[in-house]
């Protein structure tokens, strides 16, 4: 990650931002949309916004890999919002919908939801199918991020 200023990529308009770091926790909005660049909930993705966030930010980017027909994915929902929101600043947490985007899913080997996945520099650096806790969830994100 670019230690002074990190790309962040804008979770309403998905262009991409120079943010200095010191400013990351102080709201920082988008320069082209003007839109808060950290909205402490989940960022829901279609193909297009995936790649874009997960090939140009520089922040860790969790992604929750999910349907709406299934169950604990369901249940897992407002655990992993409660997870955005104690990540935020320093992670983008997205949901991709393998129903509405299978070939995501494919792409990246999805054999059952929901599955989390750490990308860090564009690259999966992490892998957990299940149903997760928030804490689970946070504890997880931060053990598997490269320092």
């Amino acid at each position: 990650m670019n230690s002074t200023a990190p790309h962040i990529v804008c979770p309403h308009c998905h262009t991409t931002n120079r943010v200095q770091v010191q400013h990351l926790g102080s709201a920082p909005t988008c320069g082209s949309c003007k839109q808060p660049l950290f909205t402490g909930a989940p960022i829901a993705l279609d193909a297009e916004g995936f790649a874009r966030h997960v090939r140009n930010s520089h922040l860790p980017v969790l992604v929750d890999f999910w349907a709406p027909w299934c169950g604990p994915c369901r249940m897992m929902a407002p655990h992993f919002a409660q997870a955005a929101q104690q990540l935020e600043p320093h992670y983008q947490l997205v949901k991709l919908d393998t129903e509405a985007h299978p070939e995501i899913g494919s792409q990246f080997n999805i054999r059952s939801i929901p599955t989390l996945a750490l990308f860090v520099g564009g690259r999966e650096v992490a892998r957990q199918p299940g149903a997760m806790g928030a804490a689970d969830i946070v504890r997880w994100a931060r053990q598997h991020t490269p320092r």
